[in-house]
């Protein structure tokens, strides 16, 4: 497969502020790209802000948006869409992508909230999705999220999800920690979920720690280093799409750089020893 579409490539790892300074004398070489929230960036200046574009002038940086709120019944937020078009431009962002879920209406709810797994559902969203794509000019990712309750299911989520990603023409921010963590608490294969994802769609890919809240319950924090059963699906999904571009997202908990580090390596390591399942040629008989 062929990396060209691609909007960055290697092994990546999210930027927080608390990163600002043990990050700062780390290259390109131990860490080919990072990702920011738009949101906790916009309109900073000051010293924060020289330190930000300090990165942004030196490494690619894609967006992963914490407020667009795509599922909600309120209308899309113009303003907050125009200060990200603006975001976006002003430091060269490789990508935009969002969450494919909800977290406002009247107010801002602070969670991700579910969106229900119906037709209706993605007729909404399709139309959404592609209202934000023409208003930025550009095409956006969408993630599969990880969610604990199914409210007014009528879809399977994998139906769901390509039924969107197919009517919006929208591309896909693959979360393998969010597929984990579905599979035991939804209780699915995980492997044949990612099967069936459209690897053509994939930005890039997300790997994370979870919390082990009991055998049947996992909890999607950011908080807590990769287990083998996900790095183990991030090696079952280079091997059914090519290697993908992949950051390692640390929100909380942060550990020394160090460790940081040896699991960004871990996945450049997966990347570099990945075989691709071979193309099958169908002919007629």
């Amino acid at each position: 497969m062929t990396t060209s579409h691609y909007p960055v490539h290697g092994a990546g790892l999210g930027l927080r502020r608390a990163l600002l300074g043990p990050l700062s004398s780390v290259t390109t070489d131990q860490v080919s790209f990072m990702e920011v929230a738009p949101e906790n960036w916009i309109h900073v200046g000051g010293r924060l802000g020289r330190q930000f574009r300090h990165y942004t002038e030196r490494f690619p940086v894609v967006c992963h948006g914490l407020s667009l709120s795509i599922g909600s019944p309120a209308p899309l937020d113009m303003e907050l869409l125009g200060n990200i078009k603006a975001f976006l431009a002003e430091h060269q962002i490789r990508a935009y992508t969002e969450h494919l879920s909800y977290c406002s209406d009247d107010g801002h709810l602070y969670d991700l909230m579910p969106i229900p797994f119906t037709e209706e559902a993605v007729h909404y969203l399709a139309d959404r999705i592609r209202q934000v794509q023409d208003f930025l000019g550009q095409r956006i990712a969408m993630e599969n999220v990880s969610y604990y309750a199914a409210p007014l299911q009528e879809m399977r989520e994998i139906d769901f999800l390509n039924a969107l990603l197919e009517e919006a023409d929208c591309d896909l921010l693959l979360d393998v920690n969010n597929i984990y963590v579905n599979s035991i608490n939804h209780r699915y294969d995980p492997e044949e979920f990612l099967r069936q994802l459209p690897g053509h769609r994939v930005s890039y890919v997300h790997v994370a720690g979870h919390y082990k809240e009991a055998d049947d319950l996992r909890v999607d924090t950011h908080g807590a280093d990769v287990i083998d059963p996900v790095w183990a699906l991030l090696e079952k999904s280079y091997e059914l799409f090519g290697v993908m571009p992949t950051l390692l997202e640390r929100d909380f908990n942060l550990p020394p750089v160090e460790q940081l580090m040896l699991e960004v390596e871990h996945i450049q390591h997966l990347q570099s020893v990945a075989v691709p399942q071979p193309l099958v040629e169908l002919t007629n008989v």
